[in-house]
């Protein structure tokens, strides 16, 4: 069956948002390859994902209309929804790690609560 394995996010820098990924959500890096033309295929994960997760493709904007839609390309929407096994201490950790929050957390009738935007600026 075929299944979604990559969602691409344009980004201003790789060096950048590879930090912000990597050091304040805690994901890790699963690859980073030069691909000689200037651009690089880099590609980041949840820590512990199983393998074949969809995982985040970090592509640096080309031009000035990719680089006007870095941290809106949803439109405004929710883009992503992580889960986690531990929300006050991951929450913790990113705070300190520099997260900005838009929102405080809610916690809906079914499900656990959960930040509902994170911005890396």
């Amino acid at each position: 069956m075929a299944h979604i394995a990559l969602i691409t996010l344009v980004v201003r820098d790789y060096d950048e948002a590879i930090d912000f990924y990597t050091r304040a959500l805690g994901f890790e890096l699963a690859e980073d390859t030069d691909r000689g033309d200037g651009s690089r295929w880099v590609v980041v994960r949840p820590r512990g994902s199983a393998h074949g997760a969809v995982s985040l493709l970090l592509a640096r904007a080309k031009d000035e209309a990719q680089l006007a839609s870095v941290g809106a390309q949803t439109g405004g929407r929710v883009g992503f929804f992580l889960h986690t096994e531990d929300f006050a201490g991951d929450h913790a950790r990113m705070l300190a790690a520099g997260v900005r929050f838009l929102e405080s957390s809610r916690r809906p009738a079914a499900r656990p609560p959960c930040p509902r935007h994170i911005s890396p600026s």
